[in-house]
């Protein structure tokens, strides 16, 4: 009897979840494109919250460098490849410390390690990555793999609202780039794929991503395994990314070298 008594909540709850996913490309997602907006909201609040740990520059001190880097997201924006630019704030941020790093959380926003920025030589190389994160971002990778990691329980536990550790530690994951939340090979190629789409219509040269992975090739680093814990490097993935310029038109882009210095001197 107490079985029978339970199977009728069961059932709203299943049904419940199977209302609220949704499918991305074949992929089964627990979070709805709002949800993707609200925790990525509450992720950029924890980072904002914690400026020992994340020391983001400020706009009104820096304007001409958050300028900069907005400047090139709004050309990638512009690509008619990106699915949620009318939803998505895609804000970008400049983490002011010497750590070779980037990531997106859902919802669109970005953040920028002020240790990548100077190590790269060019704007095409920073573009790539900036388009690649954004593709993590429009492509919905991180709700994805949460919903791989914690399938039909952080559905049930969100919904009836009685697990805040979860959330709690979702919102760490991402703030600490937990190896837990790695992208798998498929969301890596796909996220390459799109920079290269993306930047494609833009002055700026569409292979960025690779001129990124080789400069890293050429000058290795221990610092890079913070970068490579959620983005597995391949090399294949150099390949496939001058292959899917080819398959585009093969047009030649710039570099931008020198406006790219210049970025560089804008920051502390």
């Amino acid at each position: 009897m107490r079985a029978q008594k339970k199977l009728p909540g069961i059932v709203l709850l299943f049904t419940m979840v199977l209302f609220f996913s949704s499918c991305d490309d074949g992929k089964v997602n627990f979070f709805s494109v709002s949800e993707d907006v609200s925790l990525g909201e509450e992720i950029t609040q924890e980072i904002l919250n914690n400026p020992e740990e994340y020391p983001v520059l400020d706009r009104n001190q820096y304007p001409q460098a958050y300028a900069y880097l907005e400047r090139m997201r709004d050309d990638i924006l512009a690509s008619d490849d990106i699915r949620h630019d009318d939803k998505f704030a895609y804000n970008v941020y400049i983490i002011d410390k010497d750590v070779f790093n980037a990531f997106a959380v859902p919802g669109g926003n970005t953040f920028y390690y002020s240790g990548l920025i100077k190590f790269l030589d060019n704007e095409a190389s920073l573009a790539g990555v900036v388009a690649h994160e954004i593709a993590h971002a429009d492509r919905r990778h991180s709700t994805n793999r949460l919903t791989k990691i914690y399938g039909f329980q952080i559905v049930a536990s969100l919904l009836l609202g009685n697990n805040p550790g979860l959330v709690e530690q979702i919102l760490a994951d991402f703030a600490l780039n937990s190896t837990a939340l790695a992208f798998s090979r498929q969301d890596e190629f796909e996220a390459d794929e799109y920079a290269v789409r993306y930047l494609y219509p833009t002055e700026i040269d569409a292979r960025g991503v690779a001129y990124f992975f080789e400069k890293i090739d050429a000058e290795p680093s221990p610092g890079w395994m913070v970068y490579f814990s959620t983005h597995p490097p391949d090399d294949e993935r150099i390949e496939a990314i001058h292959e899917k310029h080819q398959e585009l038109g093969g047009k030649e882009g710039n570099l931008f070298e020198d406006r790219y210095q210049e970025f560089k001197n804008m920051l502390p």
